[in-house]
Protein backbone atom coordinates (compact mmCIF):
# COMPACT_ATOMS: atom_id res chain seq x y z
CA UNK A 1 0.00 0.00 0.00
CA UNK A 2 1.43 3.36 -1.04
CA UNK A 3 0.64 6.19 1.36
CA UNK A 4 1.59 9.87 1.27
CA UNK A 5 2.84 11.09 4.66
CA UNK A 6 2.06 14.72 5.54
CA UNK A 7 3.42 16.32 8.72
CA UNK A 8 1.23 18.85 10.43
CA UNK A 9 0.40 20.57 13.68
CA UNK A 10 -2.99 20.27 15.35
CA UNK A 11 -4.12 22.78 18.00
CA UNK A 12 -2.45 26.17 17.92
CA UNK A 13 -3.55 29.72 18.63
CA UNK A 14 -2.97 32.96 16.73
CA UNK A 15 -3.75 36.53 17.70
CA UNK A 16 -7.35 35.73 16.75
CA UNK A 17 -7.48 34.15 20.24
CA UNK A 18 -7.75 36.34 23.32
CA UNK A 19 -4.61 34.65 24.66
CA UNK A 20 -2.75 34.34 21.34
CA UNK A 21 0.12 36.66 20.50
CA UNK A 22 1.30 36.01 16.93
CA UNK A 23 -0.28 36.98 13.60
CA UNK A 24 -1.18 34.21 11.19
CA UNK A 25 1.22 35.30 8.47
CA UNK A 26 4.14 34.92 10.89
CA UNK A 27 2.88 31.52 12.10
CA UNK A 28 2.56 30.31 8.52
CA UNK A 29 6.07 31.50 7.69
CA UNK A 30 7.44 29.66 10.74
CA UNK A 31 5.62 26.54 9.55
CA UNK A 32 7.12 26.90 6.08
CA UNK A 33 10.62 27.23 7.51
CA UNK A 34 9.98 24.16 9.70
CA UNK A 35 8.84 21.90 6.87
CA UNK A 36 5.24 21.72 8.10
CA UNK A 37 2.73 20.64 5.44
CA UNK A 38 -0.48 21.66 7.19
CA UNK A 39 -1.71 23.58 10.23
CA UNK A 40 -5.03 22.95 11.98
CA UNK A 41 -5.72 26.26 13.72
CA UNK A 42 -7.96 26.21 16.80
CA UNK A 43 -8.52 29.72 18.07
CA UNK A 44 -10.93 29.96 20.97
CA UNK A 45 -14.65 29.77 20.24
CA UNK A 46 -14.90 31.20 16.73
CA UNK A 47 -13.94 30.71 13.08
CA UNK A 48 -12.98 34.30 12.28
CA UNK A 49 -9.75 33.32 10.54
CA UNK A 50 -11.79 31.33 8.03
CA UNK A 51 -14.27 34.17 7.64
CA UNK A 52 -11.33 36.47 6.87
CA UNK A 53 -10.11 34.19 4.08
CA UNK A 54 -7.10 32.52 5.70
CA UNK A 55 -8.16 28.91 5.14
CA UNK A 56 -6.39 27.24 2.24
CA UNK A 57 -2.94 27.03 0.74
CA UNK A 58 -0.57 29.76 1.84
CA UNK A 59 2.47 28.97 -0.28
CA UNK A 60 3.45 25.40 0.65
CA UNK A 61 1.49 25.39 3.92
CA UNK A 62 -2.17 24.36 4.02
CA UNK A 63 -4.01 26.23 6.78
CA UNK A 64 -7.20 24.59 8.07
CA UNK A 65 -9.38 26.59 10.46
CA UNK A 66 -11.16 24.89 13.32
CA UNK A 67 -12.00 26.07 16.80
CA UNK A 68 -11.33 25.15 20.40
CA UNK A 69 -14.53 25.10 22.42
CA UNK A 70 -13.14 26.16 25.76
CA UNK A 71 -15.27 26.32 28.89
CA UNK A 72 -13.58 25.83 32.27
CA UNK A 73 -13.14 22.09 31.70
CA UNK A 74 -13.75 19.69 28.80
CA UNK A 75 -12.04 21.53 25.93
CA UNK A 76 -12.97 20.24 22.50
CA UNK A 77 -11.36 20.77 19.09
CA UNK A 78 -13.94 21.07 16.32
CA UNK A 79 -13.23 20.94 12.57
CA UNK A 80 -15.18 21.09 9.31
CA UNK A 81 -18.16 22.87 10.87
CA UNK A 82 -20.41 25.03 8.76
CA UNK A 83 -20.53 27.53 11.63
CA UNK A 84 -18.81 28.23 14.94
CA UNK A 85 -20.15 26.29 17.91
CA UNK A 86 -20.72 27.52 21.46
CA UNK A 87 -18.84 30.54 22.67
CA UNK A 88 -16.92 29.93 25.90
CA UNK A 89 -19.11 32.22 27.99
CA UNK A 90 -22.17 30.29 26.81
CA UNK A 91 -20.62 26.91 27.51
CA UNK A 92 -20.06 27.27 31.25
CA UNK A 93 -22.07 24.59 32.95
CA UNK A 94 -23.31 23.08 29.70
CA UNK A 95 -22.73 19.32 29.46
CA UNK A 96 -19.98 18.65 26.91
CA UNK A 97 -22.25 16.18 25.12
CA UNK A 98 -24.22 19.20 23.95
CA UNK A 99 -21.35 20.86 22.11
CA UNK A 100 -19.98 17.54 20.85
CA UNK A 101 -23.41 17.03 19.29
CA UNK A 102 -23.49 20.59 17.96
CA UNK A 103 -20.17 20.07 16.18
CA UNK A 104 -21.62 16.96 14.56
CA UNK A 105 -24.87 18.75 13.65
CA UNK A 106 -22.80 21.48 11.97
CA UNK A 107 -21.25 18.81 9.72
CA UNK A 108 -18.03 18.59 11.70
CA UNK A 109 -16.03 16.23 13.85
CA UNK A 110 -13.87 16.70 16.88
CA UNK A 111 -11.21 15.65 19.34
CA UNK A 112 -11.05 15.80 23.11
CA UNK A 113 -8.17 18.17 23.91
CA UNK A 114 -5.45 17.72 26.56
CA UNK A 115 -7.56 15.18 28.50
CA UNK A 116 -5.16 14.83 31.46
CA UNK A 117 -3.81 18.36 31.71
CA UNK A 118 -2.67 19.27 35.23
CA UNK A 119 -1.47 22.86 34.85
CA UNK A 120 1.51 24.23 36.74
CA UNK A 121 1.97 26.44 39.78
CA UNK A 122 5.19 27.82 38.29
CA UNK A 123 3.33 29.93 35.71
CA UNK A 124 -0.02 30.00 37.54
CA UNK A 125 -1.53 27.88 34.77
CA UNK A 126 -4.85 26.34 35.77
CA UNK A 127 -5.60 22.72 35.02
CA UNK A 128 -7.87 22.09 32.02
CA UNK A 129 -8.59 18.35 31.92
CA UNK A 130 -11.50 16.51 30.36
CA UNK A 131 -13.72 15.32 33.21
CA UNK A 132 -16.88 13.95 31.59
CA UNK A 133 -16.11 10.57 30.04
CA UNK A 134 -19.77 9.71 29.48
CA UNK A 135 -19.74 11.60 26.16
CA UNK A 136 -20.33 9.89 22.83
CA UNK A 137 -19.94 10.95 19.22
CA UNK A 138 -16.42 12.36 19.24
CA UNK A 139 -13.86 11.22 16.67
CA UNK A 140 -10.86 10.92 18.94
CA UNK A 141 -8.69 12.26 21.72
CA UNK A 142 -5.31 13.87 22.08
CA UNK A 143 -2.91 11.19 23.24
CA UNK A 144 0.15 13.47 23.38
CA UNK A 145 -0.20 17.13 24.26
CA UNK A 146 3.02 19.14 24.25
CA UNK A 147 1.89 21.57 26.96
CA UNK A 148 0.72 18.82 29.31
CA UNK A 149 4.02 17.02 28.87
CA UNK A 150 6.28 20.07 29.10
CA UNK A 151 4.49 21.71 32.04
CA UNK A 152 4.91 18.53 34.08
CA UNK A 153 8.66 19.27 34.15
CA UNK A 154 8.32 22.70 35.74
CA UNK A 155 9.39 22.56 39.38
CA UNK A 156 11.69 25.28 40.68
CA UNK A 157 13.29 28.19 38.85
CA UNK A 158 16.47 26.51 37.59
CA UNK A 159 14.80 23.31 36.28
CA UNK A 160 12.11 25.44 34.69
CA UNK A 161 14.66 27.62 32.92
CA UNK A 162 16.49 24.55 31.66
CA UNK A 163 13.19 23.04 30.54
CA UNK A 164 12.33 26.21 28.67
CA UNK A 165 15.64 26.38 26.82
CA UNK A 166 15.82 22.62 26.16
CA UNK A 167 12.21 21.37 26.30
CA UNK A 168 12.73 18.29 24.16
CA UNK A 169 15.11 16.88 26.78
CA UNK A 170 12.37 17.07 29.42
CA UNK A 171 9.49 15.51 27.49
CA UNK A 172 8.34 12.17 28.87
CA UNK A 173 5.86 11.20 26.16
CA UNK A 174 2.12 10.60 26.41
CA UNK A 175 0.85 10.18 29.94
CA UNK A 176 0.34 6.55 30.87
CA UNK A 177 -3.20 7.24 32.12
CA UNK A 178 -4.05 8.74 28.72
CA UNK A 179 -2.72 5.75 26.79
CA UNK A 180 -4.45 3.27 29.10
CA UNK A 181 -7.79 5.02 28.65
CA UNK A 182 -7.30 5.21 24.88
CA UNK A 183 -6.44 1.50 24.66
CA UNK A 184 -9.53 0.67 26.71
CA UNK A 185 -11.82 2.77 24.49
CA UNK A 186 -10.48 1.11 21.35
CA UNK A 187 -11.62 -2.26 22.65
CA UNK A 188 -15.24 -1.29 21.96
CA UNK A 189 -15.07 1.54 19.37
CA UNK A 190 -12.51 3.26 17.20
CA UNK A 191 -11.10 6.33 18.93
CA UNK A 192 -8.49 8.16 16.85
CA UNK A 193 -5.40 9.39 18.69
CA UNK A 194 -3.69 12.64 17.72
CA UNK A 195 -0.80 14.77 18.91
CA UNK A 196 -1.44 18.40 19.77
CA UNK A 197 0.79 21.41 20.34
CA UNK A 198 -1.53 23.95 22.03
CA UNK A 199 0.98 26.74 21.50
CA UNK A 200 0.07 30.39 22.15
CA UNK A 201 3.57 31.97 22.11
CA UNK A 202 2.66 33.34 25.54
CA UNK A 203 4.85 35.80 27.43
CA UNK A 204 5.96 34.19 30.70
CA UNK A 205 8.14 35.29 33.61
CA UNK A 206 10.51 33.36 35.87
CA UNK A 207 11.78 35.68 38.57
CA UNK A 208 12.80 38.85 36.74
CA UNK A 209 13.29 37.09 33.39
CA UNK A 210 10.57 37.45 30.74
CA UNK A 211 10.45 35.11 27.75
CA UNK A 212 8.10 33.75 25.08
CA UNK A 213 6.92 30.19 25.59
CA UNK A 214 7.32 29.27 22.76
CA UNK A 215 8.11 31.11 19.51
CA UNK A 216 6.37 29.11 16.79
CA UNK A 217 9.53 28.27 14.89
CA UNK A 218 10.80 26.56 18.03
CA UNK A 219 7.46 25.02 18.97
CA UNK A 220 7.05 23.44 15.53
CA UNK A 221 10.01 21.16 16.33
CA UNK A 222 7.97 19.31 18.92
CA UNK A 223 4.65 17.43 18.70
CA UNK A 224 3.33 16.87 15.19
CA UNK A 225 0.59 14.71 13.78
CA UNK A 226 1.34 12.91 10.53
CA UNK A 227 -1.65 12.12 8.32
CA UNK A 228 -1.16 9.38 5.72
CA UNK A 229 -3.33 9.65 2.62
CA UNK A 230 -3.85 7.29 -0.28
CA UNK A 231 -3.75 10.17 -2.77
CA UNK A 232 -1.30 13.03 -3.07
CA UNK A 233 -2.25 16.58 -2.12
CA UNK A 234 -2.97 18.59 -5.24
CA UNK A 235 -2.72 22.25 -4.21
CA UNK A 236 -6.51 22.64 -4.45
CA UNK A 237 -7.91 23.28 -0.97
CA UNK A 238 -11.40 22.09 -1.94
CA UNK A 239 -9.90 18.66 -2.60
CA UNK A 240 -7.02 18.58 -0.14
CA UNK A 241 -8.80 19.53 3.08
CA UNK A 242 -11.44 16.77 2.70
CA UNK A 243 -8.65 14.32 1.81
CA UNK A 244 -6.76 15.08 5.03
CA UNK A 245 -9.97 15.07 7.08
CA UNK A 246 -10.99 11.68 5.71
CA UNK A 247 -7.66 10.05 6.59
CA UNK A 248 -7.57 11.75 10.00
CA UNK A 249 -11.07 10.63 10.95
CA UNK A 250 -10.25 7.12 9.77
CA UNK A 251 -7.22 6.96 12.06
CA UNK A 252 -4.56 6.82 9.37
CA UNK A 253 -2.24 9.04 11.39
CA UNK A 254 0.42 9.02 14.08
CA UNK A 255 1.91 11.46 16.61
CA UNK A 256 5.61 12.25 16.65
CA UNK A 257 8.12 14.41 18.53
CA UNK A 258 10.55 15.60 15.87
CA UNK A 259 13.17 17.65 17.68
CA UNK A 260 15.81 14.89 17.48
CA UNK A 261 14.80 13.35 14.15
CA UNK A 262 12.05 13.54 11.56
CA UNK A 263 9.50 10.73 11.69
CA UNK A 264 8.49 10.74 8.02
CA UNK A 265 9.20 7.31 6.64
CA UNK A 266 7.57 5.48 9.55
CA UNK A 267 5.31 2.67 8.33
CA UNK A 268 3.21 0.20 10.28
CA UNK A 269 1.24 -2.47 8.47
CA UNK A 270 -0.50 -5.71 9.24
CA UNK A 271 0.20 -7.89 6.20
CA UNK A 272 -2.06 -10.74 5.16
CA UNK A 273 -1.99 -12.60 1.82
CA UNK A 274 0.32 -9.92 0.37
CA UNK A 275 -2.15 -7.18 1.25
CA UNK A 276 -1.20 -4.31 3.57
CA UNK A 277 -3.54 -3.05 6.27
CA UNK A 278 -2.56 0.29 7.76
CA UNK A 279 -3.51 2.36 10.79
CA UNK A 280 -7.27 2.60 11.16
CA UNK A 281 -7.89 -0.57 9.14
CA UNK A 282 -9.68 -3.69 10.35
CA UNK A 283 -8.79 -7.18 9.17
CA UNK A 284 -10.05 -10.65 10.05
CA UNK A 285 -7.30 -12.71 11.67
CA UNK A 286 -5.97 -15.77 9.94
CA UNK A 287 -2.77 -17.80 10.04
CA UNK A 288 0.43 -16.24 8.62
CA UNK A 289 -0.67 -12.67 9.39
CA UNK A 290 2.37 -10.44 10.07
CA UNK A 291 3.12 -7.07 11.63
CA UNK A 292 5.66 -5.11 9.57
CA UNK A 293 7.25 -1.94 10.94
CA UNK A 294 9.70 0.35 9.17
CA UNK A 295 11.40 3.38 10.71
CA UNK A 296 13.61 6.11 9.23
CA UNK A 297 16.21 5.40 11.95
CA UNK A 298 16.88 2.50 14.32
CA UNK A 299 14.87 2.81 17.53
CA UNK A 300 13.52 0.96 20.52
CA UNK A 301 10.18 -0.37 19.30
CA UNK A 302 7.24 -1.50 21.39
CA UNK A 303 4.20 -3.26 19.98
CA UNK A 304 1.18 -2.90 22.22
CA UNK A 305 -1.74 -5.35 21.97
CA UNK A 306 -5.01 -4.57 23.75
CA UNK A 307 -3.14 -2.14 26.02
CA UNK A 308 -0.42 -4.62 27.07
CA UNK A 309 3.16 -4.83 25.87
CA UNK A 310 3.46 -7.64 23.32
CA UNK A 311 6.95 -7.02 21.93
CA UNK A 312 9.97 -4.85 22.63
CA UNK A 313 13.07 -4.78 20.50
CA UNK A 314 15.56 -2.55 18.73
CA UNK A 315 15.90 -2.01 15.03
CA UNK A 316 14.85 -0.13 11.94
CA UNK A 317 12.83 -2.86 10.25
CA UNK A 318 10.83 -5.27 12.38
CA UNK A 319 8.50 -8.11 11.49
CA UNK A 320 6.61 -10.39 13.84
CA UNK A 321 3.70 -12.81 13.60
CA UNK A 322 0.17 -11.94 14.64
CA UNK A 323 -0.90 -15.06 16.52
CA UNK A 324 -4.38 -13.93 17.57
CA UNK A 325 -6.93 -11.18 17.18
CA UNK A 326 -6.38 -7.92 19.00
CA UNK A 327 -5.84 -4.20 18.66
CA UNK A 328 -2.22 -3.50 17.77
CA UNK A 329 -0.34 -0.22 17.88
CA UNK A 330 3.33 0.85 17.84
CA UNK A 331 5.51 3.06 20.02
CA UNK A 332 9.05 4.03 19.02
CA UNK A 333 11.74 5.58 21.23
CA UNK A 334 14.78 7.22 19.65
CA UNK A 335 18.18 7.08 21.30
CA UNK A 336 19.49 10.63 21.69
CA UNK A 337 22.02 12.07 24.12
CA UNK A 338 22.38 8.93 26.17
CA UNK A 339 18.77 7.79 26.60
CA UNK A 340 15.76 6.57 24.69
CA UNK A 341 13.30 9.40 24.14
CA UNK A 342 9.65 9.22 23.07
CA UNK A 343 9.40 9.61 19.31
CA UNK A 344 6.46 7.97 17.50
CA UNK A 345 3.03 6.76 18.68
CA UNK A 346 0.83 5.14 16.04
CA UNK A 347 -2.87 4.59 15.77
CA UNK A 348 -3.90 0.94 15.89
CA UNK A 349 -4.72 -1.70 13.34
CA UNK A 350 -7.74 -3.75 14.42
CA UNK A 351 -7.34 -7.50 13.95
CA UNK A 352 -10.77 -9.01 14.53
Amino acid sequence: MKLYDYAGVIHLHSDYSFDGHVALDKIIEAARQSGIDFLMLTDHDHLKAREDGWEGWNGKVLLIVGQEISPRFNHYLGFNMSRAVQRAEDALGIPPQQYVDEVNYAGGFGFIAHPDHEGTKMFHVKHYPWVDWSVQGYTGISIWDFMTDWQSSLAGYLPSLLSFFFPAFFLKGPRRITLERWDLFNQTKKVVGIGELDNHASVKKIGWIKFIAFPFKKAFQFIRTHICTENELSGDKSRDIPLLFSALRYGRCYAAMEYFAAARGFCFFVVQRNKDYSMGDSVIWEDKTQIVISLPLPALVRVVKNGALLFEGKGKNISLPVREKGIYRVEAYLQAYGKYRPWIFSNPVFVR
